[in-house]
C-alpha cells in the first residue's frame, strides 16, 4: 500500500512545504513581517481560521494573500484526498487480503501453481496441504475465491490463458504447474504458454477427451491425467481383483499419522554421494519398512528391487510400512 501511494504522498508533502515556504517569503517581502509573523500569517491563511492580520496589508500583499489562499486550498484538497485514500485503502479488507497475497507471492520460489479450483483442483490442493508444499491457485471465478479463501489457500484472480496472469503467479520461478480446467482447449493453451515461459517447468494437465491426450502432451505437458478413464478402470478393477484394489485403497500416502507408503530420495537418506546397495542400508531391520520400488537417476523403475540393487545419487526409493514404521524411518534417517 505504501509503495502504491508513496509517490503521491511525497508529492503532496513537497507541495505543502513549497506553499509554506512561498507564503513565508511572500509575507516577508511584501509586508516586511518578521520571520515568525510571516510563518504565522502563512499558517492562518492556509488553514482559513479567520484571524486578523498582524499588520494591515497593502494592495500587493492582499493580491499575494488571494494567490496563497487559492493555491493552498487546491494543494490541501489534493493532500487530504491522498491521505484519505491511503487510510481507507489500508483498512479495506479486500486491499488487506491483496497485500497479504502479494507478500506471499513475492516469497514464492520453487512452488506449485494450480489452475482452477474445481473438483480436481481441490483434491490437488488438499494433497499439497498435507505435504506442506507451497502453492498458489489461479481461479477466474470470483465467487469461488470468496467462498474458499483462507489462511491456507491463496488465490490469484485471473484467466490463466493470459500470459500476464501466469507471470503474476511467478511461473518463471515455479517448480510445477497443475492444470485442472474442465475444457481441454483451455488446458492445451495454458500448457503451451507455460512451456514457452518456463522450459524447465514440470507440467501436469487434465484431459477429458482421448483426442486431446496427445495434443496436450505435444504442447509440453509432462503428464496428462484423464480422471474419467482412471475412475472407470478403478471400478472395473473392483470387479476383477476386488481384494487387491481394496488393499491398495487402504494405503495412505497423505497425513501425518496414517501414512504408510512414502517416496524417499537418495539425498534425503544420505548426506554424501557414496553409492550403496539396499542390503547395506538395512532399512528393514532398522525401521521395519520395506523397499518396494526403485527409480534410477535415468528414470527407470524397478519393482521389488533385489538386495544387491545399487542406490545412486539422484535416485529414489518407494518404501512400505505401518505408520509407526514410516515415522521410525523419518527419525532414523533424519528426514
Amino acid at each position: 500500500m505504501l509503495k502504491r501511494f508513496g509517490s503521491k504522498i511525497y508529492i503532496a508533502l513537497a507541495l505543502l512545504i513549497t506553499v509554506v515556504a512561498v507564503g513565508v517569503i511572500g509575507f516577508r517581502f511584501f509586508s516586511e513581517y518578521s520571520w515568525i509573523d510571516a510563518l504565522y500569517m502563512t499558517v492562518i491563511t492556509m488553514s482559513t481560521v479567520g484571524f486578523g492580520e498582524v499588520e494591515p496589508l497593502d494592495d500587493n500583499a492582499k493580491l499575494f494573500t488571494v494567490f496563497l489562499i487559492t493555491t493552498s486550498a487546491i494543494i490541501l484538497g489534493y493532500s487530504l484526498s491522498v491521505i484519505t485514500e491511503y487510510i481507507v485503502g489500508k483498512s479495506d479488507p479486500q486491499r488487506v487480503q491483496h497485500r497479504k497475497l502479494q507478500k506471499m507471492i513475492n516469497k514464492l520460489e520453487n512452488h506449485i501453481i494450480i489452475v482452477g479450483y474445481g473438483r480436481n483442483g481441490k483434491q490437488a490442493a488438499d494433497k499439497l496441504l498435507a505435504y506442506n508444499k507451497p502453492f498458489i491457485i489461479i481461479e477466474n471465478d470470483k465467487t469461488v475465491i470468496e467462498k474458499y479463501q483462507s489462511d491456507e489457500l491463496f488465490f490469484l484472480e485471473g484467466n490463466a490463458t493470459e500470459d500476464n496472469v501466469l507471470i503474476d503467479a511467478k511461473i518463471k520461478d515455479a517448480f510445477c504447474l497443475i492444470c485442472t480446467l474442465p475444457e481441454d482447449a483451455d488446458n492445451l493453451f495454458i500448457v503451451l504458454s507455460a512451456r514457452q515461459i518456463n522450459k524447465n517447468l514440470k507440467i501436469i494437465s487434465r484431459a477429458s477427451q482421448d483426442a486431446s491426450y496427445k495434443k496436450i502432451r505435444l504442447a509440453g505437458a509432462d503428464n496428462v491425467i484423464m480422471p474419467d478413464r482412471i475412475g472407470g478402470d478403478h471400478m472395473a478393477s473392483l470387479v476383477v481383483v476386488p481384494d487387491l484394489i481394496e488393499f491398495l485403497d487402504n494405503l495412505s500416502i497423505v497425513g501425518k499419522r496414517s501414512i504408510n507408503i512414502e517416496e524417499v530420495s537418495f539425498e534425503d537418506l544420505f548426506d554424501d554421494q557414496q553409492e550403496r546397495t539396499i542390503r547395506e542400508i538395512a532399512m528393514r531391520s532398522r525401521t521395519g519398512c520395506t523397499i518396494i520400488g526403485y527409480k534410477s537417476p535415468e528414470g527407470e523403475y524397478i519393482v521389488n528391487p533385489e538386495a544387491d540393487t545399487i542406490l545412486k545419487p539422484r535416485s529414489k526409493v518407494v518404501v512400505l510400512g505401518r505408520p509407526e514404521q514410516v515415522n521410525q524411518l523419518n527419525k532414523e534417517f533424519n528426514i
